[in-house]
Parts: C-alpha cells; structure tokens; sequence
C-alpha cells in the first residue's frame, strides 16, 4: 500500500511516498480503507520527532472510509460501514489499522472528506466547549486563531451555548471570515494589542501558544480558566504557579482530546453531536484546500505557515 511515512525525524524532506506492507486486523482492531484523511499540527509534531514513535513513522490521525476487514471480536462496525476516527495514527496511507472502538459511523448524507475533516477538530471544538471549560449563556470567551480550522468549531459551538465570543486573527481577510461564522468582536492582532481590548473574559482558548500565551493571562477574569491546547507559535516556556494567583486566582489547563474521549461512551457522544449538527447544517465546516497523498509535505508546510483557513485534507481514495 501506498503510506506518507518517515524514518528519520526532520523537515519535509524527510518524508516519504512509498509503498508498506498492508497489514491484518487484530483482535478489538479494524482495517480501514481510507477514502480521506485530515491534516493536523499533531502530524507535524510526529515528523519533528516531538513525539516519538517507533520507525517507520506513518503519518496522520484522521480519517474516514470504509472498514475493509475486522479483527476477532469486533461488533460495533463490520465490513463495509463508512467509518471515520481520529486518535489513532497511520491515516496517511491506503489502509489503517484502527482500535475499533475508535470508529464511528458516518451518517449517509456526509462524504467521507467532509466527515474526515470533522473528527480532531471537531471534537477537539466539543470537549473545549462542553466540558474543559463548559460555556453558558452569559459567559465572554477569547478564541485565538478564530478563522482556522479548530477555531471555527470553537466560534460555532460557542454560539450555540450562548457565549459572547472575541476571536483573534492575522488580518482583514481572516477578520471576514471569523465573523461569517459568529465571532462577535474580532481583532486582528497583527494591528491591535488583543490583551488592551479583550478583558474580563471567564476563558481564553489558545492553540497558538508561545506567542499568545502570557497575554491571554492578562484578558481573564479573577478566576478565570486558561485553555492552552497547541504550540502553533512554539511551546509554552515554564511558568511558576505564583503568577496564576498574581494575576487573579486563575486556573490554567492543557487538555488533550485522548483525555476527553477515553471511553466509547463519550467518543459518542462527542463525535456523534458532531456529525449530526454537520448533518443538520448546525455547524458548517471550511475545508481549505484538498491534497492527494503524495503532496503531504506541502500540505504540512502550508499548513505551518499559517496562511490557511479551515481544513487541510489528503485525498487517498
């Protein structure tokens, strides 16, 4: 089978397009064929070799297609269901093996990419929202990188909840773009000091980390909660706890989705209200731009740029 996979941990040019062995299901695992698959900063992390895996490293955490063959033991999903997953690594290639309790069915009107864009971010968006920090009407929450794939979820679901919503972004184009999907003030912080004009907030969503991060401080509320779940800019470096009771008895928390969605009782849940809300047109979805397989290396790198909006998608099938 065709697989985007890395043997050394580096740049883009470490990447590579060659053919693997196809693999068999286990017991509690399923094959999957995979029609599309998502592109994630968590990707690119596995390519650095932040987080380390042995070698050959198979690339991607999202995806979605049809289940080609089970493993013993497998009841929830069976050859031939259209299925989509995140959190278990290998979707950039032509078949996956994938914990089958990790899969989730596709609802009919939704195409495999759509649903391949929707899973990471998605329920990424959903646990942030409703359980990390569960907003209520009333509640004002700063959302960094507003436009972008994750932070339109967030904007999305945010609304929905009944939250007053401050998005930041890059710049005019990206400013349209935030408030065509809710954001009720949006500053783009390439012009403005965000920390001057977003204060009070009772939480602040970072994924872009490094360069945000200590300003965000700033915008909380006395007891506010700091969410901070990417390192788009750079990691965090170490703060002492003193500084969160400085600055008004705040909390400070850097969730995972593994975390959040540790039972197939809650992937459910999370994946579920995902998929029916794209399938009601209660959360629309931006797919950016769609590679084939073997442009994953662009895709990655445009993806590092910053310059997107919305989902990057690999085309395998």
């Amino acid at each position: 089978m065709k697989a985007v996979f890395v043997e050394q941990p580096g740049g883009v040019e470490n990447l590579k397009y060659a053919d693997l062995p196809k693999a068999s299901p286990g017991a509690g695992q399923a094959l999957v064929k995979i029609a599309a698959s998502g592109v994630n900063y968590i990707d690119i992390y596995f390519r650095k070799g932040v987080y380390p895996a042995p070698s050959p490293v198979v690339l991607g955490s999202e995806g979605a297609g049809t289940v080609e063959a089970v493993g013993p033991d497998v009841k929830n999903v069976a050859p031939g269901d259209r299925v989509a997953y995140a959190m278990a690594r290998g979707s950039y290639a032509e078949y996956a093996l994938v914990p089958a309790w990790q899969l989730v069915k596709i609802p009919a009107s939704v195409p495999f990419e759509t649903a391949a864009a929707a899973m990471l971010q998605g329920m990424t968006a959903h646990y942030l929202t409703h359980s990390t920090y569960p907003l209520k009407p009333g509640d004002s929450c700063l959302i960094h990188a507003a436009a972008g794939g994750t932070g339109r979820l967030i904007v999305q679901m945010a609304k929905m909840l009944g939250a007053h919503v401050i998005g930041t972004v890059g710049d005019e184009e990206k400013a349209k773009q935030a408030k065509e999907v809710g954001v009720d003030e949006v500053i783009v912080y390439t012009q403005e000091d965000f920390a001057a004009k977003a204060k009070g907030m009772h939480v602040v969503y970072d994924s872009v980390g490094q360069s945000t991060f200590m300003k965000s401080l700033d915008c909380l509320r006395p007891r506010g909660m700091m969410v901070s779940f990417g390192n788009a800019s750079g990691p965090v470096a170490d703060i002492a706890p003193l500084l969160l009771s400085q600055k008004g008895s705040l909390f400070l928390t850097r969730p995972t989705l593994a975390n959040y969605s540790a039972t197939p009782e809650e992937l459910d849940w999370r994946a579920g209200d995902v998929l029916n809300w794209i399938e009601q047109g209660k959360l629309k979805l931006h797919i950016h731009k769609v590679y084939p397989l073997s442009d994953a290396g662009q895709a990655q790198q445009d993806l590092e740029s910053r310059k997107t909006t919305g989902k990057l998608l690999l085309r395998v099938a």
